[in-house]
């Protein structure tokens, strides 16, 4: 069996209705435990832009997080949103939304118990996560071996071969090169993304949150510019957008054009695995850098936490998603990156450029955020001999991500996320009741009342 045959029936496997209802029920499980922690989302986004020092930690909450924003906010959020509504038509958008906005619970649930289990380094750095909290809250070190491991193997998909690949990809369908010139390309973009990637995450969390306090305002605004102009084009068409994507998300897609349909479980399974893929709530990951934060105690690092779902999936996906719903070129049945580049070529010349700018900003970002997780998940197993040599592998991986076919890539990813995520929502759910009792004696962040 190859590689690419492996991944999609591994994907396929992970991916089915118990892993579905597990991820989407701890969303609404945890909404209800945090009493809609939601509500409190502008007070969350007032804490966030704050970057003076609060508390013990590696980086500014600010910082941390830039730096999960930046893991976040990849390709997921472009070629991610044009897979789903390649595979599971518009309706599948609605689903991504949804879990984005039920998400926000749990990505402020998982930073509660990163700070809260968080341990000091011997030299004087923090780690968190998942892992710990499953070993210092659960008693279950096992548990966090595997989520380790799992976390390990994702990162090297989520957050490194497919962003890598998206880009290439996207080159591909903009440049249009021959059979032999396309190889040359995959291989000369691989190595510049390559060396520019280990240039930055040699100088570690502190390098790479700068780097992403930098880049994450910057890339997010221009790629939005870009959306909302497409949308203003496009904005006699948003009517029948919005009535596809909310119609669809509940019944089944006929075939239309080159669409060839798609059945009510795909719809919902599209949109809940992209959302995963794209949000990261659920999934484990950005708590690993929450724990980083200096802060005075885990509520408030939650609240900060729980913005990036929000920046990410209700606003980010969204918008993308009407871009390419509204743009029709999804009747054709185009694969993601083809699909991609149509609704953006509604711009014509300068369309390409924005989606481009976005793409290759968004999949730089992601792959410094993800390699800090990977290797605090290394350090975790290993200690700290192991972040050296991962970052090194880092490094060529993004090289192989750039010459792999992507269908193959995806799939791997999607597989990797889900298998990390169970872990994680173990977590969350038997240590609920520690999530709630944390919320309520800080409760004075949630109404800014000291």
């Amino acid at each position: 069996m190859d590689f690419a045959k492996f991944a999609s029936e591994l994907s396929g496997f992970v991916w089915g209705v118990p892993l579905i209802v597990l991820l989407f029920g701890t969303h609404l499980f945890l909404t209800i435990r945090t009493g809609f922690i939601q509500r409190f989302l502008p007070r969350a986004i007032k804490i966030s832009l704050s970057r003076e020092k609060e508390g013990e930690g590696d980086v500014s909450q600010f910082g941390a997080l830039m730096t999960a924003l930046a893991a976040t906010i990849g390709a997921g959020n472009i070629i991610g949103v044009a897979g789903a509504v390649a595979t599971g038509g518009p309706g599948a958008v609605f689903w991504m939304w949804l879990t984005g906005v039920f998400g926000i619970a749990t990505k402020y649930a998982e930073a509660v118990l990163a700070v809260k289990y968080r341990v000091q380094m011997p030299d004087g750095s923090y780690a968190g996560g998942p892992m710990y909290a499953l070993e210092r809250g659960l008693g279950q070190k096992w548990l966090g071996v595997v989520f380790a491991v799992f976390t390990c193997v994702a990162a090297f998909g989520i957050g490194n071969m497919f962003q890598a690949n998206a880009v290439v990809e996207t080159l591909k369908e903009w440049i249009k090169p021959g059979a032999e010139s396309e190889n040359v390309m995959r291989w000369v973009a691989g190595l510049v993304m390559a060396a520019i990637t280990g240039a930055v995450i040699l100088g570690g969390v502190k390098s790479i949150a700068k780097v992403c306090g930098f880049l994450v305002p910057i890339m997010a605004v221009g790629y939005v510019i870009g959306c909302v102009l497409i949308l203003i084009k496009n904005a006699a068409l948003l009517p029948q957008a919005l009535s596809d994507i909310v119609g669809g998300a509940f019944t089944s897609h006929a075939a239309v054009g080159g669409f060839t349909g798609a059945a009510l479980k795909s719809v919902i399974q599209s949109g809940i695995a992209r959302g995963l893929f794209s949000n990261e709530s659920g999934l484990g990951s950005a708590p690993i850098v929450a724990a980083a934060a200096q802060t005075r105690n885990p509520v408030r690092q939650a609240l900060v936490s729980s913005t990036a779902t929000f920046w990410d999936t209700v606003v980010v996906c969204a918008i993308t998603g009407l871009v390419i719903v509204s743009s029709g070129h999804w009747k054709e049945g185009l694969p993601k990156a083809a699909l991609t580049n149509a609704a953006f070529e509604e711009l014509h010349t300068i369309g390409p450029i924005f989606l481009l700018f976005g793409l290759m900003t968004f999949v730089f970002s992601s792959i410094l955020g993800w390699c800090y997780y990977g290797e605090k998940a290394a350090e975790y197993l290993v200690g700290p001999r192991a972040v050296k040599p991962y970052r090194i592998l880092w490094v060529l991986m993004v090289l192989v991500g750039s010459v792999q076919p992507a269908a193959a890539v995806m799939d791997f990813s999607d597989a990797a996320n889900g298998l990390m995520a169970v872990p994680n929502l173990i977590a969350l759910i038997c240590l609920s009741g520690v999530i709630a009792a944390e919320t309520k004696a800080h409760s004075n962040e949630l109404t800014g009342k000291d």
